[in-house]
């Protein structure tokens, strides 16, 4: 612990130190990457939370006159019977669409940088594998507990699946675009947001990014939102050090699937063996 404190204060100055002297470079000069980082996380918030409801989008074809289209788009949603896939498929593509693509923009186009230098390369992802070990043996007790919950039980899994329904390939699809959707999570807060932002922030980033990452838990089970705020500052601290998101993937993936197949379990979609059977072949 006492190591783990010691690495975490040299981050604290070596970040604080890199954003001093940025800040004392440019101390007369507007700092146009921290705006427009602002700018497109208030941009993508709000159209991930407009647009994530499919009817926000039959409305803006209804108003545009396209009602045939909007007509389609709602019986497939409504009365197809996989309607309950295709919303979640939906919502799912909507976090991935405009997490992803609007960074992307600014990134590429207007701040003629590197993928890599926002937590997108591989080198040295699996560096700090031990913290993350640690967090998903954490996590375990604490999604079978709260598994338990009525709040859970409703919330999870986003695709529902009824007692007797195969879970392939339908369930397996749902969950290839969760994990996605959690890639682009990953790229728009603990890379985007932080890594945009370090240069002025320092370590104080990361907390920056974390306010906005805990508003998006906002309307789940209030123990979950409470754990984003703490994932959010460890995850945010280890892509700050690290300088990829890759191991926040695979604790974000490997937690979520705990979370759906406990919720089924509980659920009575299909026991314990099964799960096994299923997962492991």
């Amino acid at each position: 612990m006492r190591r783990f404190l010691l690495t975490v204060y040299k981050t604290f100055v070596s970040t604080e130190k890199n954003s001093y002297r940025s800040l004392k470079n440019n101390i007369l000069q507007f700092d146009y990457k921290v705006t427009l980082v602002c700018l497109t996380t208030a941009l993508v918030l709000t159209c991930t939370h407009y647009f994530g409801d499919f009817r926000f989008l039959v409305s803006i074809l209804l108003d545009l006159g396209f009602n045939g289209l909007a007509i389609k788009l709602q019986r497939l949603m409504l009365m197809h019977p996989d309607s309950g896939l295709f919303q979640a498929l939906y919502w799912a593509s909507v976090i991935v669409f405009f997490y992803l693509a609007l960074p992307a923009i600014c990134i590429k186009w207007i701040f003629r940088e590197n993928f890599i230098e926002y937590g997108a390369g591989f080198e040295g992802a699996l560096r700090y594998y031990r913290l993350y070990i640690w967090m998903l043996i954490v996590m375990v007790p604490l999604v079978y507990y709260f598994s338990a919950t009525e709040s859970f039980i409703k919330m999870y899994p986003f695709y529902k699946v009824s007692p007797g329904d195969s879970l392939f390939p339908k369930f397996l699809v749902w969950e290839l675009f969760y994990f996605l959707q959690f890639v682009a999570l990953e790229f728009f807060f603990r890379g985007f947001m932080l890594h945009g932002t370090k240069h002025r922030f320092g370590f104080y980033s990361i907390f920056f990014m974390m306010v906005p990452y805990c508003m998006i838990h906002f309307g789940k089970p209030m123990p979950e939102t409470i754990a984003a705020i703490i994932a959010g500052v460890i995850l945010g601290y280890m892509s700050l050090k690290s300088r990829n998101i890759w191991l926040g993937v695979f604790v974000h993936c490997s937690v979520a699937l705990m979370m759906d197949v406990s919720a089924l379990i509980r659920q009575g979609v299909f026991e314990s063996q099964a799960v096994a059977v299923w997962l492991f072949g």
